[in-house]
């Protein structure tokens, strides 16, 4: 089965708010595209994967990640995460009825081509699947096969909405790359020791994370 992922991002102004106190307002938006740099990269790369579509409004952000070959959607509805991800879907499966889709966090810095085929693979068998964070409170990856539709529920507590609204958690060991998930300097630290792309790399290097 091939995926087409709808990977969702704000515009880097306002981006990973979160990471401040780690990296400082200066730094925090080139971080944010960094991330999505490095997971558009082993999105694209990933073998279960037939296309990325990224919705945002920054035009910085659409012109990078078009250039790794991912489709860029303008966010129209502009009403936050869940409602770009119902319209990145919704543009897909215009196209394409049957295809089926997959919601994917961008601040995954990690990823692993190889580990996001075998968390895609395993949802497959499933009108919808989901995947948790590595705080197993929020969730990074959730897929509906032909027939069903995303219905995203990401935000606080996403684990708990999403396994409340019928989709099966994909419980998997091996995959952390694609829980690994960035919004605090804590999170990045561990993001580094698994081993981040280069961007993010070249973005965090020297960056002082405080215990």
């Amino acid at each position: 089965m091939q995926w087409t992922l709808v990977i969702p991002l704000k515009p880097l102004a306002r981006a990973k708010s979160r990471l401040a106190a780690a990296s400082g307002d200066g730094l925090r938006p080139g971080l944010a595209l960094a991330f999505a740099q490095d997971t558009v990269a082993a999105a694209v790369a990933c073998p279960a994967v037939r296309d990325v579509v990224v919705v945002t409004d920054d035009a910085l952000a659409g012109r990078e990640l078009a250039a790794l070959g991912a489709r860029i959607v303008p966010d129209r509805p502009g009403e936050g995460l869940n409602a770009a991800l119902a319209h990145g879907a919704a543009s897909v499966r215009a196209e394409r009825p049957k295809a089926p889709v997959a919601a994917l966090n961008a601040d995954l810095p990690a990823l692993r081509p190889a580990e996001l085929a075998r968390a895609l693979d395993s949802s497959a068998p499933f009108p919808r699947a989901f995947l948790p964070d590595a705080e197993g409170i929020g969730t990074t990856l959730l897929c509906a096969t032909a027939g069903s539709e995303l219905r995203p529920a990401f935000g606080t507590a996403s684990r708990a909405r999403h396994a409340a609204s019928g989709a099966v958690e994909l419980s998997l060991v091996g995959v952390d790359s694609v829980r690994r998930d960035v919004d605090t300097g804590e999170d990045l630290r561990a993001a580094l020791l698994l081993g981040v792309g280069p961007r993010t790399a070249d973005t965090a290097a020297g960056l002082l994370i405080p215990d």
